[in-house]
């Protein structure tokens, strides 16, 4: 930061023009993992099936109908909609226009098959969650529990049901989590777990023997999966770069083929790469932009912004109150005419004497 920035900061109004930065900078980052590189203007339908940030519309695909468009079809065909935010989902196609949402037809793509046959999808497009089925956020819920994403069936689940004796790794202290359900139908990934399992620092050294059978793959040569004969029960927290020692050798990818996580061996397939992905496509961020502008000012300069800001801050954030009354997506179209009318209402340049401090 530089001495003209640090020297502000002792201001009274710069406190909260800089947390504020520093709160958008958070907000981008978030948005970062949930958009990744995602297009705002254009459908995603041309790039087939990829992991992508979708959108379930409630409005045009009520239960028991399950659907989802991608983040620019979200503004262009369903503006003002019910949407279900679904995070990411791994190989899906945008479904918007097809046969799914009764002749109404997608804004951006209209040559699209009827049917994008290899999605899959689960309750999650219905607004519920977790094996308890709830919707999040949950108006019932008082203990705001977290929620994790399971990465083979990227269900999210409260971590209060994720069947796990051992609890969650403290301070997060992991990579990604398998729910109890997909370590079942995959239980050779307990061979693994004994040097990749991240646990929490009371139950490391008392693993909970097995009670379950291990999926068994004879001893082929040159074959790198661990051999054990018992397993732990529950969801399983895994550290950071376990997918790259799981065997690569045919009777292995034979067993992958089978369960249908061969992703599993696709470096770009994991949440991790996604998010690094949508940092390199954001650049520069609105922290460091702003940080700029603010220390390239004088000082007199520098004081009039602040209260420009909070002025203008103040105004845009009664603005958008509107939008979120009535559950509409803000558009850049809304965010370029607040902009224009508040330039055609602009105050006096207010004039900060030199002499003041």
């Amino acid at each position: 930061m530089s001495e003209k920035v640090e020297e502000i900061v002792d201001e009274e109004n710069s406190v909260t023009m800089l947390d504020v930065l520093r709160e958008e900078n958070q907000l981008e980052e978030d948005a970062c993992a949930v958009l990744g590189a995602s297009d705002d203007k254009n459908c995603t339908y041309s790039k087939g099936y990829t992991r992508q940030a979708l959108y379930a519309c409630k409005t045009c695909c009520p239960q028991p109908i399950r659907a989802a468009v991608c983040l620019a079809c979200s503004f262009h065909c369903h503006e003002g909609h019910e949407l279900v935010e679904l995070y990411t989902k791994r190989h899906f196609r945008c479904d918007c226009g097809n046969s799914k949402f009764e002749g109404k037809k997608c804004n951006l793509d209209a040559s699209k098959d009827s049917v994008n046959s290899e999605n899959e999808y689960n309750h999650n497009f219905d607004g519920l969650y977790c094996v308890c089925k709830r919707p999040y956020p949950d108006p019932e819920d008082t203990e705001n529990d977290e929620m994790l994403q399971c990465v083979i069936c990227e269900d999210w689940y409260h971590s209060m049901h994720l069947g796990s004796k051992k609890g969650m790794p403290m301070d997060g202290a992991y990579d990604e989590m398998i729910c109890t359900d997909c370590m079942r139908a995959n239980s050779f990934l307990w061979n693994y777990a004994s040097k990749y399992a991240v646990y929490t620092e009371k139950d490391a050294s008392s693993e909970a023997k097995a009670t379950e059978p291990v999926d068994v793959v004879n001893d082929p040569k040159g074959c790198t999966m661990p051999q054990s004969k018992t397993c732990s029960k529950g969801s399983c927290f895994w550290s950071e770069g376990w997918r790259s020692a799981l065997c690569t050798c045919e009777v292995c990818k034979t067993l992958y083929r089978e369960k249908n996580v061969m992703f599993l061996l696709d470096p770009t397939d994991s949440v991790h790469a996604y998010e690094e992905a949508g940092k390199i496509y954001s650049r520069e961020s609105q922290y460091e932009k702003g940080m700029k502008a603010l220390a390239s000012l004088g000082r007199v300069e520098q004081l009039t912004a602040i209260e420009e800001y909070n002025n203008m801050k103040e105004r845009l954030k009664q603005y958008l109150q509107k939008f979120a009354e009535n559950k509409k997506v803000v558009r850049e179209e809304d965010i370029k005419e607040f902009f224009s009318e508040m330039e055609s209402k602009k105050r006096p340049k207010v004039v900060v004497p030199t002499y003041c401090r």
